[in-house]
């Protein structure tokens, strides 16, 4: 006599809605359906393991792994479909033959830990197989940090300076300028993400350990070498390695004559971009190449403009011996407009133009050479006003060289002119991440949080260049008269006059300064004081005007801005229509035609369709 579960379970038809579960499962296990989802799952689960190791060592893209995955978890249901279908037979492959009489109810019937053990096994093959699913995804799609727009994932790398081991210690700016223009090289690729070179040659003759130098510049990976000139002969080393375990991915050596430095460097971009399987949109970037006696000018004229401002006499006979060797070598012509460009703020219109010549001659070589087009909006706009033009070049710059880092600096200037704060202060979160000790990159955030009214977050922008100033000192009194300013906007003067305090007191700041705090205490013999250390300067208007509008003096606020303009007196700090201090003057009926003078005027900034977008 069957026992009474079975006899009830194979009764027909069932109307026991729990009892045609049990048979359903019944049916699964006959058929032996948990079987295939165990070995399914289990088999499932290792092959992603073996993958795990083998994507990496064959230097298959990334995605092969989660490619795998899909087709593992859309293949499952198939093959449950296929299992409970059809069964394998001596004879081959048939359809599944139905139940025999009492075949389910035997099944029901056994023991329960005999009766589960196939589910069980179904079940822990379902959870292998989400799980090793689960886990490509985390291993492919690393979420990068939500505080930087450079997370530490698989695609960063910092290039440290490569060490100069030249029995000639002066070969040094050949060495760096190496590193550099692979770190440029790399920075053209779109799916890698380089940390800037301001940070990576911050750890310059610093005892670090690799993984300590990514952590803090927030990279997976570091590549380093070592560069031996000796006459036309050039020996070049270099490693890629993985930050989180310091093991080296790769390594090479090249020995070679001078004139190959440039395909020596186009290998080694190729290299990295290989081993850190970038997804390439087309070619790997290529350096310029030029004549090897040219390069080696180039390099130590971008070297010593790397010191300073002071070097400019020194860096101009070198670049222009460069190009004598070849008139064509277009970083030479923009590194050319670098110090021209300086020397204009000093020296006036003849380096305007001839700023604008060179920058002109690189455009003829290259035309989609972005960081030549962010000059064109930077003449348009700074030499000729015209906001339109500037506002085009600017980004068409951005559009063929997005995380070109001096095209950044210009367009958050461009994009606070155009009123647009949200957009320049994301632009300069963005740089800080790529750069993040970089003292530029704070100032020019702090100034972006200032006039959108952030005082708090200026503040701390500042504060952070100035811990990243050469030796910790602000020599010329820039960050703390911005500070003092800041805190004079806060209405607190004491503070202020602490924080002017470390300004030269040579310095026409430091007069300002003076000005500034002297109104706002109510020490008139102070102010007057002061007000006649910037009367006698040549330049005084740029100076007065601010004091002026600061002190309600509105009258001789705008007589000084009409001499500025007049003069072509570039501003002391900020444009008037940003600077805060120049509050007090725009309930004035005069404000608006003095901005329609200098081509700022609300309505003629609105007319024109400016957008800047962040690199992705």
């Amino acid at each position: 006599m069957l026992p009474i579960d079975a006899n009830i379970y194979d009764l027909e038809p069932m109307t026991d809605s729990s009892a045609g579960y049990k048979r359903f499962f019944a049916e699964l296990k006959r058929r032996r359906v948990y079987r295939v989802m165990a070995v399914y799952g289990i088999v499932g689960f290792l092959l992603l393991q073996i993958m795990d190791l083998v994507v990496p060592a064959l230097l298959l893209p990334e995605w092969t792994y989660r490619f795998l995955a899909l087709i593992l978890l859309l293949g499952f249901p198939i093959a449950l479909v296929l299992a409970w279908a059809f069964e394998m037979t001596p004879e081959g492959v048939r359809r599944t033959a139905d139940a025999g009489p009492g075949e389910l109810g035997a099944i029901i019937a056994a023991p329960a830990a005999k009766r589960w053990t196939s589910g069980l096994l179904g079940l822990v093959g379902i959870s292998a197989l989400v799980f090793g699913a689960w886990y490509a995804g985390q291993r492919s799609s690393p979420t990068p940090d939500a505080d930087s727009t450079m997370g530490a994932v698989e695609g960063s790398i910092a290039v440290l300076p490569f060490v100069n081991v030249s029995d000639d210690a002066s070969n040094e700016y050949f060495s760096d300028g190496i590193s550099e223009e692979l770190l440029n090289l790399l920075a053209r690729m779109p799916d890698l993400r380089v940390a800037a070179r301001t940070s990576s040659f911050s750890f310059k003759d610093q005892n670090l350990e690799i993984p300590e130098i990514a952590d803090r510049l927030n990279v997976a990976h570091v590549l380093e070498g070592s560069v031996r000139k000796a006459g036309n002969q050039v020996r070049i080393t270099a490693q890629l390695i993985r930050a989180d375990d310091g093991f080296p991915l790769w390594s090479e050596r090249w020995d070679r004559r001078l004139d190959d430095i440039f395909a020596i460097q186009d290998e080694i971009a190729a290299a990295v971009a290989k081993q850190l399987q970038v997804t390439l949109l087309g070619a790997v970037p290529t350096v310029y190449e030029t004549d090897p006696e040219a390069y080696a000018l180039f390099l130590q004229a971008r070297h010593l403009l790397r010191t300073g401002g002071s070097v400019n006499d020194a860096a101009e006979p070198l670049l222009n011996a460069a190009l004598e060797i070849d008139p064509e070598y277009v970083p030479a012509l923009l590194a050319l407009a670098r110090v021209y460009n300086r020397r204009s703020f000093s020296e006036g219109v003849h380096y305007e133009t001839l700023t604008r010549d060179v920058v002109n001659r690189a455009l003829a070589l290259d035309p989609e050479n972005g960081y030549a087009h962010g000059w064109l909006g930077w003449i348009a706009i700074f030499y000729d006003g015209d906001l339109e033009t500037g506002a085009r070049e600017t980004e068409r710059g951005l559009a063929l060289d997005p995380t070109h880092l001096d095209l950044l600096h210009g367009s958050q200037q461009v994009a606070r002119i155009f009123g647009q704060f949200d957009a320049a202060t994301a632009l300069g979160r963005y740089e800080v991440s790529r750069d993040p000790v970089c003292e530029r990159c704070y100032l020019l955030l702090g100034t972006s949080y200032l006039v959108a009214g952030n005082l708090d977050e200026a503040e701390n922008a500042f504060l952070t260049a100035e811990t990243l100033t050469s030796g910790g000192a602000d020599s010329d009194g820039s960050v703390a008269s911005v500070l003092g300013l800041i805190d004079l906007l806060r209405g607190d003067p004491v503070a202020a006059i602490s924080d002017f305090e470390t300004i030269p007191r040579e310095s026409p700041r430091a007069f300002l300064a003076d000005a500034l705090v002297s109104h706002t205490l109510g020490r008139k013999a102070e102010f007057d004081a002061a007000v006649a250390g910037l009367s006698s300067r040549d330049d005084s208007s740029r100076w007065l005007a601010p004091v002026y509008a600061w002190s309600g003096a509105t009258d001789d606020a705008f007589q000084a801005l009409e001499a500025n303009r007049l003069a072509a007196y570039r501003s002391y700090f900020l444009p008037p229509a940003q600077d805060p201090l120049y509050e007090s003057l725009r309930a004035d009926p005069r404000w608006l035609p003095y901005l329609e003078s200098i081509g700022r005027s609300p309505e003629e900034l609105a007319a024109i369709d400016f957008e800047v977008r962040l690199p992705q």
